[in-house]
């Protein structure tokens, strides 16, 4: 564990307004709940706010509209956006903490003679990287990771354990993959023959830009012609599949146990809860957010929140049940009307 840090320290590198005795110091950061008088924690939901006044910690950061309140049972870091401040201070605290040991090539792992590997990567045991693979400078490759013929990864990328990388499939920079993820296998394409299934080809790759994080065990497949692409800064939880030629904008975030079929477009800066599912071959807007458990199964234009499970019935039926529950509404106005019309 890394050394006590004051909060001079603190503000010295995250900035913001300190209430309090500079020279306090900070073992550890924790919830308002479970800090003790080394902790620095933070209040940032509302819902929290009963606990301002009974927490051990050492030091809270909070809003202005909070900052009197705060500053009365101890030190204060006010900043505008608490929640971003911690998060800040949680990669701050990390590169302390967690030091990097000296890059090198592990004796055990094979590293194809064609493969070009930049200045600084590090890969662990048992990592395989293939002909033609192009790692960038300070890359890191995760124990038994295995990195196909022609793939890319860019500078300053972290791969965990046990990752794959399929062939000419291209990852950015500073991206993270966590234990588990597969990147390119193929999708799922089959043409019908006879009773039985043709197996279509995938012949394209999967596509990653620079800043994107992808949770343990998430799946990514290539596309079938055209590539599978995430953009820029798209953050996966774990456990999520990508079918073939999906496309994800730039900094759209998706919880856990979510499933998106294939050749489905979504915009920029949506948010997708976890367990939502979304059907194949639609388009869905910048700005979209998407509650938990939510079916999508038509495209989405307008910017705004979506919620909604149906139960699954025999097709027909659920056509009509689902078309009745879109004039719920219309029909209990009009109940109402009649009901006054008749009692008055």
């Amino acid at each position: 564990m890394a050394a006590a840090v004051t909060l001079a320290e603190v503000i010295a590198a995250l900035g913001g307004d300190l209430h309090g005795e500079a020279s306090t110091r900070i073992e550890r950061i924790g919830t308002l709940q479970g800090a003790d008088a080394s902790s620095i924690s933070f209040l940032a939901n509302p819902r929290y706010q009963t606990q301002l006044a009974s927490t051990a910690a050492a030091c809270v950061i909070v809003a202005p509209a909070l900052a009197e309140a705060a500053s009365a049972r101890g030190a204060v870091i006010v900043t505008s956006d608490p929640y971003l401040y911690f998060a800040r201070l949680t990669q701050w605290w990390a590169r302390r903490v967690r030091v990097r040991a000296v890059p090198r090539i592990h004796p055990s792992a094979v590293v194809a003679t064609s493969a070009r590997l930049g200045e600084g990567v590090d890969v662990a045991a048992l990592a395989v990287i293939e002909d033609d693979v192009q790692i960038g400078d300070g890359a890191i490759i995760g124990a038994q990771c295995v990195i196909e013929r022609g793939a890319v990864i860019g500078a300053a990328t972290r791969l965990a354990a046990h990752v794959t990388v399929g062939f000419d499939c291209k990852i950015g920079e500073r991206c993270i993959l966590h234990a588990g993820v597969v990147i390119g296998a193929d999708g799922f394409g089959f043409a019908p023959n006879a009773g039985r299934w043709e197996k279509i080809e995938q012949l394209g790759a999967v596509r990653i830009g620079n800043d994107v994080e992808i949770g343990a065990n998430t799946c990514i497949d290539r596309g079938a012609l055209d590539d599978t692409v995430l953009a820029d800064g798209v953050k996966l939880d774990n456990l999520i599949q990508i079918a073939h030629n999906v496309r994800i904008g730039e900094h759209t975030a998706i919880a856990g146990c979510t499933a998106i079929a294939g050749s489905t477009t979504i915009g920029a800066h949506c948010t997708i809860a976890g367990a939502a599912n979304i059907v194949g071959h639609l388009e869905i807007g910048d700005h979209v957010h998407v509650s938990a458990a939510t079916l999508i199964s038509r495209s989405i234009q307008k910017p705004g929140l979506y919620s909604g499970v149906f139960p699954f019935d025999d097709n027909a039926s659920w056509e009509k049940n689902a078309a009745t529950l879109r004039n719920l509404y219309s029909l209990r106005q009009r109940v109402l009307a009649l009901e006054k019309k008749n009692s008055s």
